[in-house]
């Protein structure tokens, strides 16, 4: 723990403002870090309360993992449980514990390795969209393409060859609102859950013509049972773990690939580099994939700077005590990832896109709650093995066959809504290698 401090109350800003409900408050938080350091407070008007924010590695350990029994979801899950019910993501106490649980083995590397197929053939598709756009000197648009790619992966995962009969009966991909609108607002919600009845549908027909084709996420959550009770999950458990794999599985994903192009195409030197190691190791499968050095350190450089989820909350429901302050009940307390990858103490240079700094000692020395992109602790992202596979193939494929540059020199916006992304499309140029 950072050491005691002498007064009850830590430092902060004498106006108020709601932290996370604005699209200026990573600029606010990055002002008041700089000003006020590891913990300050915030006075927020809509709930006439004082919310905590904690920059430093030790604290950020105590509440996502030391003392985590003392922490729930913060301010924010209510919106999010209106988009996805109670899945993982929202749910809390025994009944999340007992899902996450029941959910952990179909995360085996073992099943995402079963996966390799699928994620190199969708790739592929994609690989022939940007060779033909490249033979006409079309700026490719990798924004909408990243998240389209990542939607058809996470779909195909979680039902498999149902997808295409859902084209096919539907005339249309259902579920393609996810990556069209980029909107997150009510009508969103409304539309995004009204596909639960698509879910339910599929739910119902495996269980009436049961088929061992069906090797996914959903047969395998509708096989697993609670190792207590024996149990399986309800229709309604199974609909809300599913809503919330789509988008939690889509949206940080599409983002990090993104910002992970938008860098490549500003260091060409790394560029060149990426494609020298995917020539050399022509990866298939998980493991052949993660050792792909230089392409794993890429993206976890691209993860430091630009963290999809770049800011998140924990509620206390009993008295703590965090940088040295503190902390009576029913506080909010957040947490910003994009600040604390970007903390001086911690990281040299920290503006700097510097991929070696994971490797070596770098990575070992660091402080390990000092990078938290899939967060840590037992709510750690249980897609986070997935989600690394798929950016690891993607990059390595794409690479392999093409040269990708930034169409335009305009500097990019951030955009820090429910995810950290750029505010307009990026468009690159691509060149067949």
């Amino acid at each position: 723990m950072p050491g005691m401090q002498t007064t009850a109350i830590p430092p902060g800003p004498t106006e108020g403002f709601d932290l996370g409900a604005s699209e200026d408050s990573l600029a606010r938080m990055r002002d008041y870090f700089a000003e006020f350091g590891d913990i300050y407070r915030v006075f927020a008007p809509s709930r006439g309360v004082f919310n905590y924010v904690i920059n430093h590695p030790d604290d950020v350990k105590r509440v996502l993992l030391s003392n985590h029994r003392n922490y729930t979801k913060g301010e924010g899950m209510d919106r999010v449980k209106i988009l996805l019910g109670n899945g993982i993501m929202t749910s809390e106490g025994d009944f999340w514990r007992r899902n996450r649980r029941m959910m952990q083995p179909a995360f085996h590397r073992r099943i995402i390795d079963q996966f390799t197929g699928m994620i190199g053939s969708v790739n592929e598709k994609y690989a022939e969209r940007w060779a033909a756009k490249a033979a006409r000197g079309e700026a490719v648009n990798v924004t909408d393409d990243t998240s389209e790619l990542t939607l058809e992966i996470v779909l195909r995962s979680i039902f498999g060859v149902d997808v295409d009969r859902l084209e096919q009966r539907m005339g249309a991909n259902p579920f393609e609102v996810v990556a069209k609108d980029p909107n997150r607002d009510l009508k969103f919600a409304f539309r995004f859950r009204s596909l639960g009845r698509l879910v339910q549908d599929l739910i119902e027909q495996r269980r009436r013509e049961p088929s061992e084709e069906h090797a996914d996420f959903l047969a395998l959550l509708m096989a697993s049972r609670d190792r207590e009770t024996d149990a399986a999950m309800t229709d309604r458990e199974l609909i809300d773990e599913v809503l919330t794999l789509i988008v939690a599985g889509h949206e940080t994903t599409a983002s990090s690939l993104t910002w992970t192009w938008y860098l490549i195409g500003s260091h060409p030197e790394t560029a060149e580099a990426l494609c020298a190691e995917a020539d050399a190791q022509p990866a298939v499968g998980l493991e052949a994939a993660e050792a792909l050095e230089l392409t794993h350190q890429v993206i976890q450089e691209s993860l430091r700077l630009y963290p999809p989820g770049w800011l998140f909350t924990r509620r206390n429901l009993e008295a703590d005590e965090l940088g040295g302050f503190p902390i009576a009940p029913r506080t909010d307390v957040f947490i910003c990832p994009y600040l604390l990858h970007r903390h001086p103490d911690y990281w040299e240079t920290p503006e700097e896109f510097r991929p070696q700094r994971f490797a070596g000692a770098d990575a070992e020395e660091r402080h390990r709650f000092s990078y938290i992109p899939f967060s840590v602790g037992p709510r750690h992202c249980i897609g986070e093995n997935v989600a690394m596979f798929e950016m690891l193939v993607h990059v390595q494929r794409m690479c392999r066959r093409f040269r990708l540059t930034r169409a335009s020199s305009e500097p990019i916006e951030l955009e820090a809504q429910i995810n950290l992304r750029p505010r307009s499309s990026l468009m690159m140029t691509v060149e067949a290698r």
